[in-house]
């Protein structure tokens, strides 16, 4: 009596593992190291717009939506409309820097907007 008891301890054990194991596979095949910069990788490879690099660095409102409608007309990236490609690529850059957007420059988007909506004769 004392083999059998011994045996099945050791096939309960070994089953556990067994299962164990599997559980553990499956949950590492559904692990998937997140992209560190998405919202880069979005900027990059979406079909969005060419942008110019620093369009939204510029210190004009007036030449941040100038460059915005250039771009947004000239690329073949886009699926939607030019304007609505332009503003949101610009919501996305406002969006995306959040509390770190110093306040002066956030105040100079929000008026690029505004300005890119005069552009396209959206007012």
């Amino acid at each position: 009596m004392a083999h059998v008891r011994k045996t099945t301890h050791s096939r309960k054990t070994a089953a556990h593992r067994k299962t164990s194991a599997r559980r553990n596979t499956a949950r590492e095949g559904t692990k998937r190291a997140a992209p560190k910069r998405w919202s880069q990788r979005v900027t990059r490879e979406s079909d969005a717009l060419d942008l110019k690099r620093g369009v939204f660095t510029l210190t004009s409102p007036k030449r941040i939506a100038a460059s915005l409608k250039r771009s947004a007309e000239h690329s073949a990236r886009r699926k939607t409309g030019a304007y609505r490609s332009a503003l949101s690529m610009l919501t996305f850059y406002i969006n995306r820097a959040g509390k770190t957007l110093p306040k002066t420059q956030r105040e100079r988007l929000e008026k690029a907007k505004v300005e890119l909506k005069r552009a396209f004769g959206k007012e």
